[in-house]
C-alpha cells in the first residue's frame, strides 16, 4: 500500500482539540468494559439495527450501544476530536466520515487495525475504499460505505440532444445538449464541500491530483491545482456558471436544490449521490412527484473531461474507527468485524441507501431488486477518486470553496493559481482562511 505520510506538525489540531475540552459533557466511559459505544451518523435507523444484530450474534461477548453524532461532517468531526483530546475511553467505535481518516491518524486519534483482521477488512472491497483507510502504511479504519456520485438523466432530454447514454459521455457534451435543448445541469455551486468535491472530480479525471505530496509537511506540499488540468476544470466550472445552464440559483445550489431543479421542467442532466433515487421515489409516493417524471430518469456513469477517458467520480462515504483510546479495542474490532460484513452492508444499502465498500454486497438479491441503479454505482467506484488524502483537509477544502465561488466569476487564467497560492499560505501560516 503506497505511504501516506506523516507531515509535521500537526497544525495546531492536537491544541484545538485540547482548547475545547472544557466545552465538553457527558464524556463517561461505558461502566461495563463489554459494553461498546458507537458513535454513528444520523441515518434512518441502520446503524442502530446492524448494532442490535450484532450485539445478538455476539453472544454475550459485548452489547453495543449506538450514539448520534451531529448532522453534518464538519461538526462530527468536532464532536470527535474534542472527545478524543480529552482521550475519552467512551470512543470505541466511531462511524468516520473518509476525508478525515488522515487527519485523525496523524493525531493518533486511531487505534490501529490488528493484523488478524487486515485481510478480511480490504478483500473484495473497491481501491478507493482500500486507499484511503491508511495511513502511514497502516490500516486504521475498515471501509463500509463507499459512495459516490453518477449522472442521472432525463431520457427525454438526452434523446432529444442525440447522446447516447449507454457510454461515457463528457462534460463539453452535456454542456452542448444543455444549450440545446435549453435545459439545466445540475452541479452544486454553493460554497461548502460539494463545490470542492465537484472540482476535485474534475481535476482527478484528468489524472492529476490536488495535493501531489500528501506526505509533505505544510512547508514542502506541492500542490496541482495550478496546472493544465486545474484550468481545465476552471473551464467547465466558469462556461456553465457564466452561461446560466444550471439555473439562476446556481451560486447557492446544493445536492438537494440540485435534485428538485432536476425534477422540474428545466431538469435536462445532473450529477449527485444515490439518495436522490429513493427521493424521487418517495416524492412520487406521496404526490409531490409525478410518475411520469419519475419513469423519464436514467442514470448512467460519472461523465469525463476528455473523451476516450473516464470520469473519476467523487468518492465519498464512512469508515469505522475504533477510538486510541477505547477501554476495550479487541472487543470493538471483533464488533466492526461483524458489523462489516457483505450481507449487512447489503442490508444498509436497501434500507438507508449507502453504498457498501465491499464488492460482493453488490450482488445480493435484495440490492439488485429494490436498487436498480446499484450496478452503475459500482462502476462509477471502480474509476471513483478520493478527495485530497491529507491531515490538513480542512485548510485545503476552505481555500478551494473560497478562490471558486461563486462558480461564474472562476477565470481559467487566475482562478487556480489564486487558489493554488491561498492553500500553500494558509498552510505556511501567512494567511487565514
Amino acid at each position: 500500500m503506497p505511504s501516506k505520510g506523516k507531515p509535521s506538525p500537526r497544525f495546531g489540531l492536537l491544541a484545538a482539540g485540547a482548547a475545547a475540552v472544557l466545552g465538553l459533557s457527558g464524556c463517561q466511559a461505558p461502566q461495563d468494559s463489554s459494553t461498546l459505544t458507537w458513535y454513528i451518523n444520523p441515518d434512518n435507523g441502520g446503524q442502530a439495527a446492524l448494532a442490535e444484530k450484532c450485539t445478538e450474534e455476539a453472544a454475550g461477548e459485548y452489547t453495543i450501544s449506538t450514539s448520534v453524532l451531529p448532522n453534518d461532517a464538519a461538526s462530527q468531526r468536532e464532536q470527535l476530536i474534542r472527545r478524543l483530546a480529552s482521550q475519552d475511553d467512551s470512543i470505541d467505535i466511531m462511524s468516520l466520515d473518509t476525508v478525515y481518516v488522515p487527519e485523525f491518524a496523524n493525531a493518533d486519534y486511531l487505534a490501529p487495525v490488528p493484523q488478524e483482521y487486515v485481510e478480511s477488512f480490504t478483500k473484495d472491497v473497491v481501491e478507493a475504499a482500500v486507499e484511503s483507510s491508511y495511513w502511514e502504511d497502516e490500516l486504521v479504519a475498515a471501509p463500509i460505505q463507499a459512495n459516490t456520485q453518477i449522472l442521472w438523466y432525463r431520457k427525454s432530454v438526452a434523446e432529444a440532444a442525440g447522446l447516447d447514454m449507454s457510454g461515457q459521455v463528457t462534460w463539453d457534451q452535456l454542456i452542448e445538449a444543455a444549450r440545446d435543448q435549453d435545459k439545466e445541469i445540475g452541479v452544486h455551486g454553493i460554497r461548502a464541500e460539494s463545490l470542492t468535491v465537484w472540482v476535485n472530480a474534475l481535476i482527478e479525471s484528468q489524472n492529476e491530483q490536488i495535493v501531489r505530496t500528501p506526505e509533505a509537511d505544510p512547508e514542502n506540499t506541492e500542490l496541482g491545482i495550478d496546472s493544465p488540468a486545474g484550468t481545465r476544470a476552471a473551464e467547465i466550472v466558469s462556461t456553465i456558471g457564466k452561461e446560466g445552464l444550471a439555473g439562476p440559483s446556481f451560486s447557492n445550489l446544493d445536492e438537494n436544490g440540485a435534485m428538485l431543479r432536476f425534477q422540474s421542467d428545466n431538469g435536462g442532466f445532473m450529477v449527485n449521490w444515490p439518495f436522490v433515487y429513493s427521493a424521487m421515489a418517495a416524492a412520487v409516493e406521496d404526490g409531490s412527484l409525478d410518475q411520469e417524471v419519475f419513469d423519464d430518469v436514467g442514470w448512467t456513469t460519472y461523465p469525463s473531461v476528455e473523451e476516450g477517458t473516464p470520469g473519476a467520480a467523487p468518492f465519498g462515504g464512512v469508515k469505522l474507527a475504533v477510538g486510541a483510546f477505547s477501554a476495550n479495542p479487541e472487543a470493538a474490532f471483533a464488533a466492526i468485524d461483524c458489523i462489516r460484513q457483505p450481507e449487512n452492508q447489503a442490508q444498509y444499502f436497501v434500507t438507508d441507501g449507502l453504498p457498501p465498500a465491499t464488492r460482493a454486497a453488490f450482488d445480493d438479491p435484495a440490492v439488485k431488486e429494490e436498487l436498480p441503479y446499484s450496478q452503475t454505482i459500482l462502476d462509477s467506484l471502480e474509476n471513483a477518486a478520493s478527495r485530497p488524502v491529507s491531515p490538513y483537509y480542512n485548510t485545503i477544502t476552505g481555500g478551494i470553496q473560497r478562490t471558486w465561488h461563486p462558480p461564474e466569476s472562476v477565470n481559467p487564467e487566475t482562478t487556480p493559481a489564486e487558489s493554488s497560492q491561498l492553500i500553500i499560505d494558509i498552510l505556511q501560516g501567512e494567511a487565514l482562511l
